[in-house]
């Protein structure tokens, strides 16, 4: 099984990520991930892209693509779920044609929509746990709540320290990662548009200002009916 899985930065898409991966035994590959993992490695790609990131450009997409496909390559036999690329209408129409060239094909993409303004509020008040990102915790909202441990806000899934990204603080730059996501043009959103009408994969698109448990039932749902459809045809 593969999946795409796409929604702003504050939808909860990591949190559904592991949610899906713990259910089906995935891998779940994250861009920023496969970056640190190269460049930690020291690999020739990895060289290359540190170049372009010391010095506050973003990595071409002939450096990107490479190492996103490896890493996908090298997954699992039972699937991946990729988070966090492609992140522009480019990047998509490569990243669907080398997977062709590949023989790799994409089952399931999901997108989580979330209003901007609230996909803001949520990044603000979100707190990140130091031993699983995908902790969910948040200050504003009561089910996400950290737990209070020896005066201090720890992680309410599993009571590790809580920080905050710099970034979150930062209402530019959440605006800027926002324009880049929310630009049906050529960016995140003109991939997500690409997706839905040329890839033929199973298209869930689910709205993300409910629970976690409401929008991992849904997403779930769909993948379930897909692969039951999928089972009778082999069938058939």
């Amino acid at each position: 099984m593969r999946i795409l899985a796409f929604g702003p930065n504050g939808s909860g898409k990591g949190t559904q990520g592991t949610i899906i991966k713990e259910r089906y035994g995935l891998d779940h590959i994250e861009s920023g991930a496969i970056f640190r993992h190269h460049i930690k490695a020291g690999t020739e790609l990895g060289v290359k892209a540190k170049a372009y990131i010391d010095e506050g450009n973003l990595v071409p997409d002939d450096l990107t693509i490479p190492m996103v496909v490896e890493a996908l390559s090298k997954s699992n036999d039972r699937g991946w779920i990729l988070d966090g690329f492609p992140r522009s209408l480019e990047q998509a129409k490569v990243l669907q044609e080398t997977l062709r060239e590949k023989k790799i094909h994409i089952d399931y993409i999901f997108e989580i929509k979330l209003d901007r303004e609230e996909a803001k509020r949520r990044i603000m008040g979100r707190r990140i746990c130091a031993i699983d990102n995908n902790h969910p915790n948040h200050i504003a909202i009561a089910a996400l709540h950290p737990v209070e441990k020896d005066g201090e806000l720890v992680c309410r899934v599993c009571g590790g320290r809580l920080s905050m990204r710099e970034d979150d603080q930062d209402e530019d730059a959440i605006n800027q990662r926002h324009d880049i996501y929310y630009d049906e043009i050529s960016c995140t959103m003109a991939a997500v548009n690409f997706y839905k009408e040329n890839s033929g994969a199973r298209f869930i698109s689910v709205e993300g200002d409910r629970g976690i448990s409401e929008i991992a039932e849904e997403i779930l749902s769909e993948i379930e009916e897909g692969e039951a459809i999928k089972l009778r045809q082999r069938f058939n």
